[in-house]
């Protein structure tokens, strides 16, 4: 065979041709979508979907324990590019404003960073684990720039929510 002239480079999770132009690979775009059933082990390790993997080591995602309605606690998980649209808009407040001061607050105390392991688990803190209700099973639900990290049982409530609301939300777009 002969050959074509164009290199093909592995970008991330997908295939492209190769430019003069170096491709890093923490450009290829990570969406979180679908869902998702993972056990809790005794050490509260969790694993994250292969497809939701960042292709570097190191990686940190940012875990708030998130209020929710109707008292549904959840762990919100942000990448980087989220959290840092998220701190810019509290960087934003007045520091005058004291529900600014409290918002701060309240996130600051309810958030921590996890790192992904070789073996693509997150340790999720006691603290939010356990103000999230999660055991042995947690559910993962992606949100296209972000995913969250339910009990089972919450889970099954807020869908049932999602559901009702699905005609007029799909409005929204």
């Amino acid at each position: 065979m002969g050959e074509s002239g164009i290199k093909w480079v592995v970008v991330g999770r997908r295939v492209a041709a190769a430019s003069n132009v170096p491709v890093m690979p923490d450009q290829a775009a990570v969406y979180y979508n679908s869902i998702y059933r993972h056990g809790v082990d005794e050490k509260r390790r969790l694993q994250i979907p292969a497809k939701w993997r960042p292709s570097n080591e190191d990686f940190e995602f940012t875990l708030i324990l998130w209020p929710g309605a109707e008292g549904r606690r959840y762990i919100l998980a942000l990448p980087p590019e989220p959290l840092k649209a998220l701190v810019d808009k509290i960087k934003a407040m007045p520091y005058s404003d004291p529900k600014a001061d409290s918002l701060r607050r309240l996130l600051g105390k309810s958030s921590d960073q996890v790192t992904v392991d070789k073996a693509g688990r997150i340790c999720l803190p006691e603290t939010m684990a356990v103000g999230a209700g999660l055991e042995r099973e947690a559910v993962l639900i992606g949100s296209w720039d972000r995913f969250e990290i339910w009990n089972p049982t919450r889970y099954e409530a807020a869908s049932m929510v999602d559901d009702a609301l699905a005609s007029e939300a799909f409005k929204l777009i």
